[in-house]
């Protein structure tokens, strides 16, 4: 496989120990990989490089991993797999909020963080044809990957297209938490069920007012499900 066929992977952490050993696993695992230590040669790498996927330490002096993310989601819909060393939850809510697809908490397994990019990689992309899905006001378009609400087209996340993409296929389905980390973070995840939460919660601002939510609803004790809009 030639570079230029390769995923990209930007490792953006300024522990340039650290950073080393993650790429070297990567490039080991058949990846392009390069290194950043600042967040906002970060941001330019990704306008620039366009990687597929990048793993970045929230706890970055100067511009932070949340800032980086929320400018790297003005223009890309790239997935972002966060690396932090804090337990505060509020600071990982905080990423996820701004565009993180998941996160990992230092000390990690550099073996988990590549198999979870490995994972990221691989979410199923169907080659069928598929028509639209119409809830109202909502299309949700497989083919162009897009969601629009009257019109407009929604800013979504890859993760919350995902989500959208998997409950509105079965509309009225109830789906636990567990059943969509399977379908979109893919079978064998491992890692905090509340993170389905954080993305749901995300894709509602965007979607409906979400203490009134027409298109994802809650199901009580299960998880959620694709209502008609109405």
């Amino acid at each position: 496989m030639t570079a230029v066929d390769k995923p990209r992977v930007l490792v953006v952490d300024d522990e340039r120990v650290l950073a080393g050993v993650v790429a070297n696993y990567l490039d080991r695992s058949g990846f392009d990989v390069r290194i950043c230590g600042d967040g906002a040669e970060a941001v330019g790498a990704v306008r620039d490089w366009l990687p597929s996927v990048v793993l970045l330490d929230l706890g970055l002096p100067g511009l932070d991993g949340v800032e980086v993310c929320r400018r790297i989601r003005e223009f890309s819909d790239c997935y972002v797999l966060m690396l932090t060393a804090r337990d505060d939850e509020d600071d990982k809510l905080r990423g996820l909020e701004v565009g993180a697809d998941d996160y990992v908490t230092k000390p990690f397994s550099v073996r988990e963080v590549v198999a979870r990019v490995d994972a990221m990689l691989r979410r199923p992309r169907t080659g069928v044809r598929q028509r639209q899905r119409v809830f109202g006001e909502l299309v949700v378009d497989p083919e162009a990957r897009e969601a629009r609400l009257e019109g407009r087209v929604l800013g979504l996340t890859r993760t919350e297209f995902d989500l959208l993409l998997v409950l509105s296929a079965r509309p009225g389905t109830a789906f636990s938490r567990q059943a969509l980390l399977d379908e979109v973070w893919g079978e064998g995840w491992v890692g905090d069920s509340h993170v389905v939460d954080v993305h749901i919660g995300n894709l509602r601002k965007k979607l409906e007012e979400p203490a009134a939510p027409r298109f994802v609803q809650t199901v009580r004790g299960v998880g959620y499900k694709m209502g008609d809009g109405a």
